[in-house]
């Protein structure tokens, strides 16, 4: 009795709690499941042609073991090395999320969302609940969402008030339609925190709530809309009394449910969007505007000051057999016109994807990227003699576009040998431009790439063979790596045994001149014993040649690396009933 007394506090107290524990399954389920896992991994390393760069032996050992409990979970794991060991186990933090029925609780540390503007994956320590129906969902939360660090004579600005935060939301579906209304308040605790030793601290408790509006509609089945309006009220002192601000009356009227005063600023935030489904094509719209400085107590990070215009479209011809993507979209910062640089960008895609038949399959894609800056100095208007003086010397264009294409073709395919060969072309270019300059600044990137492979089926072998080339070009560099690969594995003894081997070689040259060759051969094996155990051993050498320099002389190194490893894994799905078989994963 003491056992499982003791086993039940362990698991109610401190263990860390997964999602969608369903209370429901309370004495028909497994009470209690069992699984885990073990490696063990010894390494050997030598050098031939220069001093060792690492420990001729090394050790590493890791695993875990998790205890399920009605839906519950324990995980516990381990790493263990002949350099370092480490424990971890999840008493620090818990979080416990039953469900019943149509209700969800989720106590400790835990986590729910709103919206994006609201409450967005914020982690508190408190209690929330869910609630869900046939058109109605309903959920709520209340906790910690910051720990108090009390101030220091040397640090006073180090100090952080405990922030308390609660919301709620309720979500309405019905047809194609969907509705929500959201709201979420953050406060600091002024009393959380002492200032005996420092008279003025520069950190003062904040005050925030938000409230936001949202919903989908679907219209004459091809027309879909949504939108999400948020207002965020941020009081950057409250303790300040209250003061009466005309610029928004709405949270004028809330009276002690949030204290307006001086020093309180409004935001807003709105995201639209809307698509049309054709019989062959989509077309689809995007607006989204985050005011300067919007924030919200229930997220992390806030990228504010922007505004987004997306359109994006899809066609299908051929039969379907070729499929059309495009997409445009601007972005632009300094909405209030207060900052001396205004950004602005523009992203644009397209993509066309063929499949003339069962055997070829053609895409290819192309993407600019565009910042453009604008940068307004103030001594622009003090040197200029005309007002055509330094047109365009401020501003800085950086441009980033690349396109590629891919192909792949299936040679042969039959019951006993399949055979595939693809290519792939990519090319980056990237530049900066001043006023209508290019600068020396820019780089052009190739990569081209070609393989083939080969499956002899009832012989279980695999092979392929590929080819790769890189080149990259600047204003003042020309640097290229090139080099084929190679690649053989065989299955054996109803596939728990598998061989492999694979060599490849490449070459490196700046503006022609070769940097060298790296020449690397692997060896590979994997054996599965009765389902429970791996053995494994693999053998890389690896062989760098560097030719002679005015400065160095010539260099030529291998490195051999030895890797014998096994790993066990298990899982018991009911620990009290000796019935019940253990199920193994390798």
């Amino acid at each position: 009795m003491r056992k499982w007394w003791m086993i039940g506090m362990l698991m109610f107290g401190y263990c860390t709690i997964s999602k969608g524990q369903d209370l429901s399954s309370v004495g028909q389920a497994n009470p209690l499941g069992i699984n885990g896992s073990i490696s063990i991994n010894q390494i050997g390393y030598g050098a031939i042609g220069i001093d060792s760069r690492r420990d001729p032996y090394s050790f590493f050992a890791s695993g875990g073991l998790t205890f399920n409990f009605y839906g519950w979970s324990v995980p516990l794991s381990f790493t263990y090395s002949n350099q370092e060991a480490s424990f971890s186990q999840p008493f620090n933090q818990y979080s416990l999320s039953p469900t019943y029925k149509n209700y969800t609780g989720h106590f400790g540390y835990t986590s729910i969302t709103f919206s994006p503007y609201t409450l967005s994956g914020h982690i508190f320590l408190g209690a929330g609940v869910e609630a869900s129906f046939e058109k109605w969902k309903a959920s709520g939360m209340y906790g910690r969402l910051r720990k108090e660090v009390e101030p220091t004579a040397e640090a006073p600005e180090s100090a952080v008030y405990r922030r308390i935060g609660y919301g709620g939301q309720a979500v309405y579906t019905n047809k194609g339609t969907t509705l929500d209304f959201s709201f979420f308040r953050g406060k600091d605790d002024v009393g959380s925190i002492t200032f005996d030793q420092v008279d003025s601290v520069t950190v003062a408790p904040e005050e925030n709530l938000v409230f936001s509006i949202g919903g989908t509609q679907q219209l004459f089945k091809k027309i879909s809309l949504s939108i999400n309006y948020a207002m965020s009220a941020l009081t950057t002192d409250s303790r300040f009394g209250f003061q009466s601000l005309e610029s928004n009356q709405l949270y004028n009227n809330l009276g002690s449910f949030f204290i307006v005063n001086g020093s309180t600023s409004f935001y807003d935030a709105v995201k639209v969007g809307t698509s049309y489904l054709g019989k062959s094509y989509t077309v689809g719209f995007r607006y989204e505007r985050v005011d300067p400085g919007y924030t919200s107590h229930g997220a992390y990070y806030f990228v504010n000051d922007l505004e987004n215009i997306t359109i994006n479209g899809s066609k299908a011809l051929l039969g379907g057999r070729m499929n059309l993507n495009a997409s445009g979209g601007v972005q632009r910062d300094n909405l209030n016109g207060e900052k001396i640089s205004t950004m602005e960008r523009f992203v644009g895609d397209l993509s066309v994807g063929y499949t003339p038949s069962s055997r070829l399959n053609l895409t290819t894609s192309y993407s600019n990227f565009q910042t453009f800056t604008n940068i307004q100095s103030q001594f622009v208007n003090i040197n200029e003699l005309t007002p055509f003086d330094n047109l365009d010397t401020l501003n800085f264009r950086q441009v980033s576009q690349s396109i590629s294409a891919n192909g792949n073709y299936m040679i042969s395919s039959s019951e006993t040998r399949r055979q595939n060969a693809g290519l792939n072309v990519t090319l980056q270019e990237a530049k900066d431009e001043q006023g209508q300059t290019d600068q020396p600044t820019g780089n052009l990137f190739y990569l081209i790439s070609g393989n083939y492979s080969i499956n002899y089926i009832p012989q279980k072998v695999n092979g392929a063979v590929s080819f790769n080339y890189n080149r990259s070009t600047t204003a003042d560099l020309v640097t290229e790596t090139l080099g084929p690969s190679v690649s053989l594995s065989k299955s054996l003894k109803e596939n728990k045994m598998n061989v492999s081997m694979g060599l490849s070689w490449n070459q490196s040259r700046s503006d022609g001149v070769s940097q060298g060759s790296v020449t690397s051969l692997r060896l590979g094996g994997r054996y599965l014993w009765k389902e429970k155990h791996n053995f494994n051993l693999n053998l890389n050498t690896v062989n760098r040649s560097t030719p002679s320099t005015e400065t160095n002389g010539a260099l030529d190194f291998t490195e051999i690396t030895a890797t014998l490893g096994y790993s066990y894994s298990f899982s018991k799905s009911n620990f009290f009933n000796n019935k019940s078989k253990d199920t193994t994963t390798p």
